[in-house]
């Protein structure tokens, strides 16, 4: 599984991807996360892609540029010190939502 975690610039997406692959290993997930801008996403093959709250108003064009998944975290998402909380945002995304075309996830 490939999550990519996006915000402005990449800084604070790299501290939750670091966290979310951490919480996403001890849960015995053999998952890749990678941190990315909007820019990225295009570029980037990802099952999921997670984006930062303060990118919530470009929530469309994100989906626009990618074929799967997107899902918008919490506001308090950086307090998420152990990436659990995280982990299950991204869980739920990926296993508890139906599917749907593309860009209306």
């Amino acid at each position: 599984m490939r999550i990519l975690v996006v915000c402005g610039a990449g800084a604070s997406s790299t501290f939750v991807a670091q966290r979310l692959r951490r919480a996403a290993s001890a849960a015995g997930l053999d998952w890749d996360t990678a941190a990315g801008t909007e820019r990225t996403i295009s570029t980037a093959f990802a099952d999921l892609v997670l984006v930062g709250p303060h990118l919530a108003d470009r929530l469309d064009a994100i989906r626009a540029a990618t074929r799967g998944p997107v899902a918008v975290l919490p506001d308090d998402v950086f307090s998420d010190r152990d990436g659990t909380r995280t982990l299950d945002v991204a869980r739920t995304s990926l296993f508890d939502s139906p599917p749907t075309a593309k860009g209306t996830s």
